[in-house]
């Protein structure tokens, strides 16, 4: 797949044809809109317009190789490079692991727990399900959560540190929308830079003994269609003109809703997920590629 999507269109660095959704045609207009007019306000006026020019300038054998494509890379790019707000999933996107497995691992569990993780993923079982199933096979307690985030920290994937610092240089509020845990994502979010406010995810809950008792399910991102919601209220209470969701699974996809996420990067560096990747805006295997068009 990365074979037959990668073409160079610049001398500084190659970047892999987005695949794109046939179902956003009001976007397209209004980011088309944007291109006849700088002022346009759905997007911020970029601060690179040069670079912003020879971005765009993408050779006719560069388009997408869905026929039904609506919405030309050039657009794509263009938004990307004004963007208000870019959320990001945090399991084998902003980590390399998926947090639930290395907890499960950790507590013993780990093959029986990866597999309703790869379910969740897919979008074949719902996700509250699927939670709450991974959950019941091990139970794990404060303790070894505690103990887990210290003998095996997150690790962080190549390039995400530099994408956010760069994205914050251009004044991007970047957030991390999850379907873990916050006791494992703040670690992350702290190492990144990224305020604890701007954290949407799942709480464990622990009775007084640490011992564990559930999940908060009053957390949007505990159930199927969570981080749609999530993001829709980002951007309610922000205001957000242009905002990208970035992540590899079924759950991110369902974001770029209504008043949500208006495009959506499917970042395949730790999984390919086809189902997902065949329907988005961009794919992409190395966040290099987004840090690209920022420089």
């Amino acid at each position: 797949m990365a074979k037959m999507v990668s073409q160079c269109i610049s001398p500084r660095q190659s970047f892999r044809v987005p695949r794109f959704s046939s179902a956003r045609p009001m976007l397209s207009s209004r980011l088309a809109i944007g291109y006849a007019n700088p002022s346009f306000c759905g997007v911020k006026r970029s601060n690179r317009p040069s670079f912003i020019a020879a971005a765009l300038d993408v050779p006719k054998s560069m388009s997408s190789p869905n026929s039904e494509s609506s919405l030309p890379l050039k657009e794509v790019i263009w938004a990307w490079c004004n963007a208000d707000a870019v959320c990001f999933d945090v399991d084998s996107t902003v980590c390399l692991d998926e947090g639930i497995d290395e907890l499960a691992d950790f507590c013993g569990a780990g093959q029986a727990v990866a597999e309703w993780t790869a379910k969740a993923m897919t979008g074949s079982v719902p996700f509250e399900e699927a939670l709450a199933a991974r959950l019941s096979l091990f139970k794990p307690s404060l303790g070894q959560v505690e103990d887990c985030m210290e003998k095996r920290p997150p690790r962080i994937s190549p390039g995400i540190a530099e994408l956010v610092k760069m994205l914050k240089a251009k004044n991007v509020d970047v957030y991390l929308v999850s379907g873990g845990f916050r006791q494992m994502i703040k670690p992350v979010a702290m190492q990144l830079g990224i305020p604890p406010e701007n954290i949407f995810a799942n709480q464990l809950l622990f009775g007084t003994s640490g011992e564990y008792v559930g999940f908060d399910p009053s957390e949007p991102t505990s159930r199927s269609g969570g981080k749609a919601v999530a993001v829709q209220n980002i951007r309610q209470k922000c205001g957000y003109r242009t905002l990208f969701m970035v992540g590899d699974g079924a759950t991110d996809l369902e974001a770029r809703q209504p008043n949500g996420a208006d495009l959506f990067i499917c970042y395949a560096g730790v999984q390919m997920r086809e189902a997902v990747a065949s329907k988005a805006d961009w794919l992409i295997f190395d966040f290099d590629e987004l840090i690209g068009y920022l420089v």
